[in-house]
Order: C-alpha cells, then sequence, then structure tokens
C-alpha cells in the first residue's frame, strides 16, 4: 500500500505550502530582520526603530529560535596606548 497514493494532490500541495509558509516565517524572515537590525541598529531614525520593533514583535518565534544562534552584540573598540 502507497502512503502518498492515500492523499490526493491537492492536499499534498497544501501541506507543501504550509511547509514553505512556516520555513518563510520561522527562519528565512528572522534571518533576513536579523541581518538588517545588525547592519542599522547604531544609524536609524526613530521611525525606522519603531518599524525594527515591529519586525521584531511580528517575527518573534522565529527570532526565539534563532537567537541562541546569532551574536548581537556590539564590535570591540580599538583603544589606543
Amino acid at each position: 500500500m502507497d502512503i502518498i497514493a492515500l492523499f490526493s494532490q491537492d492536499t499534498i500541495l497544501v501541506a507543501l505550502l504550509y511547509l514553505s509558509l512556516s520555513l518563510l516565517y520561522l527562519l528565512v524572515m528572522p534571518g533576513l530582520v536579523y541581518f538588517y537590525l545588525s547592519s542599522r541598529w547604531y544609524v536609524v531614525s526613530s521611525f525606522e526603530r519603531a518599524f525594527m520593533y515591529f519586525l521584531m514583535f511580528f517575527f518573534f518565534p522565529g527570532m526565539l529560535l534563532l537567537s541562541p544562534f546569532l551574536n548581537f552584540r556590539p564590535k570591540r573598540r580599538q583603544l589606543n596606548p
């Protein structure tokens, strides 16, 4: 008995659509938001900072998944002797 034959083509298509959207929401977009935040964090205007907070709120589950693997600390300063 073939398990794929039990499901219709529409069911498999919907399952793949849900899988791709969940990967986009939980991994891809939060990764892009992290890259955007790290490149613009110290030079943003007030409107752009509000937009950044919105992105953090909107993609919060994905941010929690990626946060153990990404370093968001500021760069080390160079001290002249």
